[in-house]
């Protein structure tokens, strides 16, 4: 690392700016250390946030004691949003009016809920992303009896999930042919139909909402494209997010196209091709397998990246043993896991189905690129050094 940086600022308080500074300090960097976040909150652990926490199981999700942070030597900048960039003078724009100064500076923003425009401003819809927004649904639960969850992702699921916990009618919604269509495929998702099935939620799949039903208050029901009508006096939105990068638009920092998945493009070990500015984490779009630049949404992905960023930033080697993927979703008394890149795969096959418990493969060219599994910790994470091997030899889709 070349001797003229003395100080990162890192703009971003979750997961991935956090374990940047952690691998900064523990990779011998002594200089100024800035985590900068959008959020009146030190940094915090996302996944809790739609199981745990939103079963009134805990309320602590922090990921370090309050104490971490001056005893190595990280100032946390907290409540305020970064608005833009001047790479030339290397200073960071910040809402409250001030700058911050940078000799390297690392994105770490993450991402925003995908919102629906057009949708009435009334009680009882919700978003998750933040900790506030776990916060204000978990309060509204309480009082509700009817809810719709409007997509079916891993965060729809394990929303689901939590909410028959506390034993309200769920409804989820998703206009793909099963849950978890677009990350695990069809046969997956028609197993995890059943699972849910089978603890009581109604899952609609192969149709969308098409808006809300109020008493111009309050929600009061969920409209769907085919006409139906579902009560409700909770509707979640989780219809995906977007990367936090509007603020880099004029930076002259590269990012990539919407259609492509946005965020920031970055080489192998997350560095930008402006000078002296890095980004990991879900805002990033690193190279990817598939042979394009990609952003993957994986909490272990995070930690990863910033042992690969933060040696490359010190000027030391940077891993390059094959990071094989890994996923999780906790969903009633059942683990799904998922192990690798099923986006490479060209077959899908269920190898077991018992019921709760299930295990799929992911080929292609008949070689294993992924494996899912429900309560099949064992047999999943035995495959990790298969798949190593094997994405290590994959050439890149173009």
């Amino acid at each position: 690392m070349s001797s003229s940086v003395e100080h990162v600022l890192v703009v971003g308080a979750g997961l991935a700016g956090l374990r940047t500074a952690e691998e900064l300090r523990r990779g011998g960097y002594t200089g100024e250390l800035t985590l900068l976040g959008d959020e009146n909150k030190a940094p915090y652990d996302r996944p809790p946030l739609s199981k745990q926490y939103m079963r009134g199981e805990t309320d602590d999700t922090a990921l370090r004691p309050a104490e971490f942070y001056p005893e190595h030597d990280i100032r946390l900048r907290l409540g305020v949003t970064a608005t833009g960039v001047d790479t030339a003078a290397r200073r960071v724009h910040l809402a409250d009016g001030t700058d911050l100064g940078y000799d390297a500076l690392v994105i770490a923003t993450g991402l925003r809920p995908r919102r629906i425009p057009g949708l009435p401003d009334v009680s009882g819809v919700h978003v998750l992303r933040s900790h506030a927004d776990a916060a204000g649904l978990r309060e509204h639960l309480g009082g509700a009896r009817k809810a719709v969850i409007v997509g079916a992702g891993f965060i729809g699921c394990e929303l689901a999930a939590s909410f028959r916990s506390r034993e309200l009618d769920v409804t989820i919604v998703e206009p793909q042919p099963t849950p978890l269509f677009a990350a695990l495929g069809e046969q997956v998702g028609a197993l995890v139909t059943r699972l849910h099935e089978a603890e009581g939620v109604r899952v609609r799949c192969g149709v969308g909402m098409e808006s809300l039903v109020t008493d111009g208050d309050s929600v009061t029901g969920v409209r769907l494209s085919d006409g139906t009508v579902l009560d409700a006096d909770l509707v979640v939105i989780g219809i995906g997010s977007v990367p936090a990068a509007a603020w880099l638009e004029d930076s002259g920092i590269p990012l990539a196209a919407p259609g492509d998945g946005g965020g920031v493009l970055t080489d192998e070990t997350g560095q930008t091709s402006v000078p002296g500015v890095w980004a990991l984490g879900d805002v990033a779009a690193w190279p990817h397998a598939t042979g394009r630049n990609k952003r993957v949404e994986h909490w272990t992905n995070a930690g990863e990246q910033a042992q690969i960023l933060a040696a490359a930033l010190l000027g030391n080697e940077p891993a390059t043993e094959v990071q094989v993927p890994y996923v999780w979703s906790d969903q009633y008394d059942m683990k799904i896991q998922v192990l690798g890149i099923p986006a490479l795969a060209d077959e899908i096959v269920v190898v077991e189905d018992k019921g709760r418990k299930f295990l799929v493969h992911y080929l292609r060219a008949g070689r294993l690129v992924a494996v899912a599994g429900a309560s099949m910790v064992g047999k999943v994470m035995k495959a990790r050094a298969e798949l190593a091997a094997n994405l290590q030899q994959h050439a890149p889709i173009g």
